[in-house]
């Protein structure tokens, strides 16, 4: 196994492998300081970012952070990769890559051929070596679109998750939620719900009543149960109406199996979802939340760090071509991410990965309570994920999940978002919400000043 080493004036710098020169080159961040493998100072993390930036891309191939025996993700990744796609670009160190993602040459649609070649490792290796205007203007070039019901992605166009979370998963609650994340124009990248008694039955009742509601008012949306896969499953076999099938990943074997997973499974859900063909315009069914820190939460990184780690999720998405993938960002807690700055940092950097490796990636700008951050490092982070083209964001109802006890973004956060920075609903969508006279015709994303007349029974029925 080699050994990586950059020399500062009269001291020599060694890492030991690949996956120590990629831990001690990341910004300061907490997971991996608990997890013993962070640089020790700042003149570490230099020498480790300059010798990571003379690697070249070629290497990240070819040396695995985990063994290729060891790892199913690492098989994915190496068995998988489009070589083709990356010939243009494959002669270049990381250093070079960094640079020529930056330089006009990598426009939009050479971004997208290289996607399919870029690994986790890839992109995760150069992004250590990005500013924060670095992740931002190469992300907001990188442009995935998705469909189911409605076009998630385009350009100038930024979906919102509509979470009518409920701590007892009332009905009505619910429904109340629903309808006021409709009336701020929420809900196109998806209705998802996390069920607070999660078995199937229960899940199969929210199931019918969110397919209920879209289909009595034709909204050109898509729903979904947050639960587990398995659950699922048990709920298409029994006839549910599902349209997205949910599931957290991770970026190593061991990490997925510990949350009751691997690649056969996702691909027999999958496979499950497909053949109900309830998409209207499209048939993206997979929905998966990431997070950087699960893999060391349940002690399965191997060592490597943890947005490496991350990245390495990504490539488990993209084999499923999801409707929806987002990094949960803050919401391991500061044990990983321990303050305002690192998550912000960490969201920009999921966000820049998973664009780069051809993913339609959302963002969860949130925090724990016990989190040094507040609710303007999350304006902070939206704002700036808006400027990078993130596809969706979250919508709850005053940016306090009262279910899963976190900091959100709120219904009022991206109506914000879009009109700052003059984005739109999904197109589909934003013809439903002009239809229902939830949107005026003037320029710009403006809501009616009252309930619309052609919305209002659906406020009586639904609440």
């Amino acid at each position: 196994m080699p050994t990586y080493h950059h020399v500062i004036g009269a001291r020599t710098y060694v890492f030991h492998d690949l996956k120590d020169l990629l831990a001690k080159a990341t910004p300061a961040r907490s997971g991996d300081s608990l997890a013993g493998i962070a640089a020790e100072n700042a003149s570490q993390r230099v020498a480790a970012q300059m010798a990571l930036a003379d690697l070249p891309l070629k290497t990240l191939l070819n040396d695995c952070v985990i063994p290729y025996e060891d790892d199913e993700v690492t098989r994915l990744i190496v068995d998988e990769h489009d070589s083709e796609a990356l010939s243009s670009i494959a002669h270049l160190t990381i250093g070079d890559f960094r640079n020529w993602l930056l330089s006009d040459e990598a426009d939009a649609a050479t971004l997208k051929i290289i996607s399919k070649g870029v690994t986790p490792e890839m992109a995760a290796a150069v992004s250590k070596l990005m500013r924060v205007q670095d992740l931002v203007a190469v992300s907001q070039k990188c442009q995935t679109i998705s469909q189911f019901r409605n076009t998630i992605g385009l350009k100038g166009r930024m979906a919102t998750r509509l979470q009518p979370n409920h701590p007892t998963d009332d009905m009505t609650g619910i429904a109340a939620s629903i309808v006021d994340g409709l009336l701020y124009g929420a809900g196109d990248a998806v209705i998802g719900i996390n069920p607070a008694t999660d078995n199937v039955p229960q899940v199969i009742k929210i199931v019918n009543t969110l397919n209920e509601i879209i289909s009595q008012y034709q909204i050109p949306t898509q729903s979904c149960v947050l639960t587990h896969v398995t659950n699922t499953l048990m709920a298409i076999e029994a006839g549910a109406p599902v349209d997205l099938v949910f599931q957290s990943i991770a970026g190593t074997e061991a990490a997925n199996r510990s949350f009751g997973i691997d690649l056969k499974l996702l691909h027999e859900a999958h496979e499950a979802a497909q053949s109900l063909k309830r998409g209207t315009v499209g048939q993206n069914v997979m929905y998966f939340e990431t997070g950087q820190g699960s893999a060391l939460s349940s002690r399965t990184h191997q060592g490597v760090d943890q947005q490496t780690c991350e990245a390495r999720a990504y490539a488990v998405a993209r084999k499923f071509k999801p409707l929806l993938i987002n990094s949960v960002v803050g919401f391991i807690g500061p044990e990983y991410l321990f303050d305002g700055k690192q998550i912000i940092r960490a969201g920009l950097e999921d966000h820049f990965c998973g664009k780069l490796m051809g993913l339609p990636m959302g963002c969860d700008v949130c925090y724990t309570n016990h989190a040094e951050a507040d609710q303007d490092d999350m304006d902070v982070l939206l704002t700036l994920l808006g400027v990078a083209g993130c596809n969706f964001i979250m919508g709850v109802p005053g940016s306090d999940d009262i279910m899963l006890n976190y900091q959100t973004t709120s219904f009022h956060d991206a109506l914000y978002a879009r009109r700052a920075l003059g984005l739109l609903p999904s197109p589909e969508f934003e013809a439903w919400l002009h239809t229902m006279g939830i949107l005026t015709e003037r320029e710009g994303v403006h809501l009616g000043q009252a309930i619309p007349a052609k919305f209002a029974q659906a406020l009586r029925k639904l609440t």
